[in-house]
């Protein structure tokens, strides 16, 4: 049975009780454009394991609707410093780098021409070489100095990506949400406790959001599920 995202009582479905088409429907947005952000944490919190990377936390029921949300999405939104630590490859979607410095990881650098975006500021002294390398019609200059995140979730539905999935990292998350421009977070947690100072799903602009239940998946004690944005505004 699909879950009902629009139910009103909240039910705990087994992921393993999906088909791929069953999984891919449950997550249909209400709207367009749609911009998801997706994250993975512990129980307490942590958003990545003790070497720093989201990888050593997650699992095989995480990868299983990560690659669901991949497969629905038109492109996908990351912030150039996890784009490095996670030594992202070119995906099948186009990418689009988020960067006031206009700094390309070093792992997209040999993309072909189109497959990767930059979102940038008028302002970066590496804005020559990103248009250089990206060419000039990929590379976004969306403000002075700071991003405008409205303006790039605009752009990117202008280009016919309504269906637009981010993947951190956190401070971009706390921006995109500051900005007022998330329409839900899934968000896995992990039956496990990292303990330390690990950094949180969101860090950096102070957000008063709130969210709205949507589907709860479970696969060994794995929790998946959808948090809808009901409302929200910078604290």
């Amino acid at each position: 049975m699909i879950p009902d995202p629009q139910a009103q009582r909240l039910e705990l479905q087994h992921l393993a009780d999906l088909s791929d088409d069953d999984l891919a429907a449950a997550y249909t947005p209400e709207r367009e454009p749609w911009l998801r952000v997706n994250f993975v944490s512990t129980v307490d919190g942590a958003a990545t394991g003790s070497d720093g990377l989201s990888g050593t936390i997650n699992n095989d029921a995480d990868k299983r609707v990560f690659d669901a949300l991949r497969r629905r999405a038109h492109c996908l939104v990351v912030g150039a410093g996890t784009l490095r630590e996670e030594e992202y490859d070119v995906p099948r979607v186009p990418l689009v780098v988020v960067s006031r410095s206009a700094d390309l990881p070093p792992t997209l650098r040999d993309a072909p021409r189109g497959r990767i975006l930059m979102a940038t500021v008028g302002s970066s002294d590496g804005l020559a070489a990103a248009q250089e390398a990206l060419g000039e019609e990929n590379v976004l200059v969306l403000g002075d100095d700071e991003i405008d995140l409205v303006a790039l979730k605009d752009e990117l539905a202008r280009r016919g990506w309504t269906e637009q999935l981010c993947e951190g990292g956190p401070s971009l998350f706390a921006d995109l949400l500051a900005a007022g421009v998330v329409d839900e977070l899934c968000w896995t947690v992990v039956p496990m406790l990292a303990g330390g100072d690990a950094v949180r799903i969101a860090t950096g602009a102070e957000v008063d959001v709130a969210l709205r239940p949507a589907l709860l998946l479970e696969q060994d004690g794995t929790l998946l599920g959808r948090w809808l944005v009901e409302a929200q505004g910078a604290g």
